[in-house]
């Protein structure tokens, strides 16, 4: 189904050992020894880097030549940028194309049909002859074969979202995913502003949803939805003039009127990536293949530098929305070597029950799942003064370890310990990503020594397709974000208004590479913010320089407001020191321009509330606690010597809380997608707490003087 030309670079591919990679060196070839066995029982995992490997993470960038002040990886070879991994393999629908040649009959995806029943799998081979039907069928339905048809896609992980997806791909389409967390207005502004006609839909509420909103998307034309169509839905899109098909209709279409493929070239758009943002109307970012297909190779550069080479035995959980560039980029990866990808049953709730089952040996995550799982570990440990006594002679014991690079869950203490809490994750991991958020080192330094395997932190935006940098296997100091992936330059930028210069290795983040966007769908102003006429992407975010050439990310620039003094600042970096506080769960630091000082909402953590409160004799529920005074005032101690601690000064200190009971969460519109608070939306739901907060401080402050 694929081009000639396609599919005899894809079979040259395979028949050269299966990874016939252009960019190779000796340095690589010593890091990708076999470090970890994939059996259907289990995954052994032994990493024990030699000590010219470890040597050389002392010293993980090179300086580009070409850039004054900017620095690439040492994984790039004669100073220049990697551009692709493997031969022929430019573009998303290449990378699905060489996981049909290389695993045609092999399981791909896998979901579970009922909650009761065991996984089921579709194979390559089926999925590429429904993508290629359901894309003909498009093509006969009307629409043209062109990269500008851009196809509306709103549904949660599941195959039909990746039949769905290649069969745009088929044709050049360009896919514009919805999701539910968007909300209504900021859905209906996509929809017109991407000029969807067409939307694929997963079940029959979001087809009610949006028939109901007709008006406010007048050009939508066609809605096709992978679930049998209800009555209501049928009789309300006819009465609006919408033309309404199952996904089996569109394939028979297909599979009855086949046409010859239009593939995309890699500088077509594959996708258009809508951010949420914390503030404004979401900005589509324009994510071509070349991007992605970049990402894609040098993530699969880093793994296999590493010593992680992913292969077709390989299982990845999909549960990250496929409406983000990160698990795009990572379910890429995994289809290009023709590995396979399990799909939660879309709750994740659940999600726990979905791992031990489906046994992964990939596992993608984000700070707020590791810290959920972090604080279920804690409490089992607690509980038991032996256990305690147990767990941290092991913890200390794979600490000495990950310093002397060895990664491994063969240890004496994997088995008597560590065994339960690598069996909850399925028992087979041998890769964990963490990404889209910051996680504390705390956690982080705890997690890599339970989990029995590299667990490697990420850092990046949509706008550089998901990846920007990535910490490496055997580097086990936490606190940075790893060096820059091959395919970009990094520089850091002066920032004076907030006393940050690159001649002292600080500066705002600046990307520039293969990955990098080309900008944002009809919104010129927003581009010209992100791009500088020379190419490079301003990400907003302040980072430093690590003395092994890591980066670090150490504040953001857009989020900084003026105190009434004059003076700037920064929340998140505050923010960032009292998460440390094992009382809480979230903070939210407010400050105005009107106001002399900060104050914060905090959100205590269920799991140590109950802790403190014995301690200073209270009882109550958590609503009873967090309006107590006793608890706010120890809460509030706490926070006051983090800060001291760390060194912030009395302007950054807050000079008063509310303790509030309920976790920000993506439901209730504090959190983005990616798990970012959405400062604007904290301010508003919080508008009276914080009067009230104002109104004490100042009345205080009028009776002192």
């Amino acid at each position: 189904m694929a081009s000639a030309e396609v599919q005899r670079r894809n079979n040259a591919a395979s028949n050269n050992n299966d990874v016939k990679k252009r960019e190779s060196s000796s340095g690589d070839k010593r890091r990708s020894r076999p470090v970890s066995t994939i059996s259907a029982s289990g995954v052994s995992v032994n990493y024990s880097l030699p000590q010219d490997v470890m040597q050389s993470l002392k010293s993980q960038t090179q300086p580009c030549e070409s850039i004054d002040g900017a620095r690439i990886s040492r994984l790039c070879e004669d100073n220049k940028l990697l551009t692709h991994y493997f031969e022929g393999v430019n573009t998303v629908h290449d990378c699905f194309q060489r996981g049909v040649q290389l695993a045609g009959d092999k399981p791909f995806l896998g979901w579970k049909p009922t909650p009761d029943t065991p996984f089921k799998w579709m194979t390559y081979n089926e999925v590429n002859a429904r993508a290629k039907a359901f894309g003909d069928g498009l093509i006969k339905l009307g629409l043209p074969a062109e990269n500008d048809t851009r196809v509306g896609i709103y549904s949660q992980n599941r195959p039909e979202y990746v039949i769905a997806d290649q069969g745009f791909l088929y044709h050049s389409m360009t896919p514009v995913p919805l999701y539910d967390t968007l909300g209504v207005e900021a859905c209906n502004f996509i929809v017109n502003q991407a000029d969807l006609h067409v939307i694929v839909c997963d079940n029959n509420a979001k087809v009610k949803s949006l028939l109901d909103r007709r008006r406010e998307m007048p050009d939508v034309s066609m809605m096709i939805l992978f679930e049998p169509v209800t009555e209501e839905n049928k009789a309300k899109a006819e009465a609006e003039g919408i033309q309404i098909l199952h996904l089996d209709e569109v394939e028979k279409l297909g599979r009855e009127n086949p046409v010859e493929s239009h593939p995309p070239k890699p500088d077509d758009l594959c996708m258009v990536c809508y951010t949420s943002g914390t503030t404004g109307t979401p900005k589509g970012a324009m994510i071509t293949h070349r991007n992605m297909a970049v990402c894609v190779s040098a993530a699969l550069k880093v793994l296999e530098s590493c010593g992680v080479e992913i292969t077709n035995e390989d299982v990845l959980i999909s549960y990250l929305p496929l409406a983000h560039s990160y698990e795009r980029a990572l379910e890429s990866c995994l289809v290009t070597v023709g590995a396979k990808i399990g799909f939660f049953q879309g709750d994740v709730r659940k999600l726990m029950d979905d791992i031990k089952e489906l046994q992964p040996t990939l596992f993608p995550s984000v700070p707020r799942l590791l810290n959920r799982f972090y604080d279920k570990v804690m409490s089992g440990v607690n509980a038991s003064k032996v256990k305690k006594f147990l767990f941290n002679m092991a913890l200390n014991s794979k600490s000495k370890e990950l310093k002397r690079g060895v990664i491994r869950n063969n240890s004496i203490w994997d088995k008597i310990v560590f065994r339960t809490v690598q069996a909850a994750l399925g028992g087979r991991v041998r890769v964990i990503t963490t990404g889209s958020a910051p996680i504390s080192s705390t956690v982080l330094s705890f997690l890599r020594c339970i989990v029995g395997c590299p667990l490697l932190e990420g850092y990046g935006q949509t706008e550089n397709t998901g990846i920007a940098t990535v910490t490496v296997v055997g580097d086990s100091e936490p606190g940075h974000v790893g060096p820059p992936l091959p395919s970009l330059m990094v520089k850091l930028e002066d920032v004076p208004e907030m006393d940050y210069y690159s001649n002292n290795n600080k500066g705002e983040v600046c990307l520039k590479g293969g990955n990098v966007f080309v900008g944002y769908l009809k919104d010129q102003a927003k581009t010209d913010e992100a791009l500088d006429k020379d190419g490079w992407l301003h990400t907003g975010d302040i980072g430093e320089w690590m003395p092994s050439g890591t980066l670090k990310i150490i504040d953001r620039k857009k989020n900084i407001f003026k105190l009434a003094q004059g003076e700037y600042i920064a929340p998140e970096k505050i923010e960032n020191i009292l998460a440390q506080s094992p009382y809480l769960a979230q903070v939210y630091v407010h400050g105005d321009s009107l106001q002399a000082c900060l104050v914060s909402i905090v959100i205590p953590d269920p799991e140590t509330l109950p802790g403190l409160a014995s301690k200073l004799g209270v009882t109550g529920s958590m609503e009873e606690l967090c309006k107590n005074e006793e608890v706010k005032k120890a809460i509030f101690k706490d926070l006051i010597d983090l800060s001291k601690k760390n060194g912030l000064s009395s302007l950054e200190q807050v000079k008063d809380i509310y303790v509030h009971p309920e976790l920000f969460s993506v439901e209730n519109g504090m959190l983005t997608p990616t798990f970012k608070l959405k400062r604007s939306d904290a301010h508003k739901n919080f508008t009276k707490e914080i009067a009230d907060m104002y109104e004490k401080l100042n009345a205080a402050a009028s009776a002192k003087s």
